[in-house]
């Protein structure tokens, strides 16, 4: 079954007598159990979308489905967590007392209630920080919490709108390692972002969002291909004519005689570097083939 799917989706604000764009003929499909991550530059219709699929607001055109139900359906609602960009909670409750408030959303008390609350806290890293008041919480802090709020219910579909924005590094990884749990436990993820890395490391399948319109969708091992695109090479000590020797064979060339990193198209380039290198007295510290990154797809179609 499918665990999202949208067919011609459309959204204009009106802003006076203007009308904004905001989706444009969004058609998608998101398998059951599958981590999708939904990239974009801001204003690119992400959270129009998620908010959308989350019965927030509500489409000037198309239609969309959520676990088989149409968008809003009272049925599929208890199966769904939701984490919005920036979550706002009361801030004179502990995260302990702010969970068990949610809770009774959702019909837990007692024992169950505890024990799910204590085991979130864990999962989100939070365990320490229970007791304390979330109104003195950092972003990443609260960013943690939300994701915790987001999975009282044992949610089938989980959709996450810039889950990882503020949170440092090892938070980052604490909520990437969380996402591959949920995966793991046959969860369907649905999160947009603007970190590229984590999607890399994270996701099955992507879609690129651009001006309300899906100019991009597919798997990420059919976008990532293996095929070299450039080769870096860094080295330093070099001689001034060695260094003017390597501008002109280079695609790109950084630093200056005594460190330096070039990058070069193929194998026969990369023997006339260590040829002009060596002429030139200097040392070569590392060659790194480099592959097709997200990075440079998403680049490419914003381009497009």
């Amino acid at each position: 079954m499918e665990a999202i799917k949208t067919e011609g989706l459309g959204k204009v604000y009106k802003s006076g007598f203007k009308k904004i764009k905001a989706l444009e003929n969004l058609s998608l499909s998101i398998g059951g159990g599958e981590v999708f991550g939904f990239l974009g530059p801001n204003a690119a219709g992400k959270t129009t979308t998620i908010k959308i699929l989350t019965h927030l607001t509500f489409p000037t055109s198309g239609s969309a489905w959520v676990l088989g139900e149409a968008v809003g359906s009272p049925n599929v609602k208890h199966r769904i967590g939701y984490l919005p960009e920036n979550p706002s909670f009361y801030p004179n409750l502990t995260a302990v007392e702010l969970l068990s408030f949610y809770s009774q959303l959702f019909g837990l008390s007692g024992r169950r209630c505890r024990e799910r609350i204590k085991e979130l806290l864990n999962m989100v890293g939070l365990e320490q920080a229970g007791k304390l008041s979330v109104g003195s919480y950092s972003k990443g802090m609260l960013q943690r919490i939300g994701m915790a709020q987001s999975l009282l219910n044992d949610p089938d579909l989980v959709i996450l709108d810039e889950p990882l924005a503020g949170v440092d590094p090892v938070g980052r990884k604490s909520l990437r390692d969380l996402i591959l749990r949920l995966k793991k436990a046959g969860k369907t993820v649905f999160f947009s972002t603007h970190i590229l890395q984590d999607v890399e490391l994270i996701c099955d399948r992507v879609g690129i969002l651009i001006n309300g319109r899906l100019v991009s969708v597919g798997r990420l091992a059919d976008i990532l291909t293996e095929q070299v695109e450039s080769i870096e090479i860094t080295g330093r000590d070099v001689s001034r004519d060695a260094f003017e020797g390597l501008n002109r064979i280079a695609l790109h060339l950084v630093g200056d005689s005594d460190k330096w990193m070039v990058v070069v198209k193929d194998d026969a380039a990369v023997d006339r570097v260590w040829e002009i290198v060596s002429l030139g007295k200097g040392k070569i510290n590392s060659i790194v083939p480099r592959t097709r990154t997200l990075e440079d797809h998403f680049i490419e179609k914003m381009r497009e």
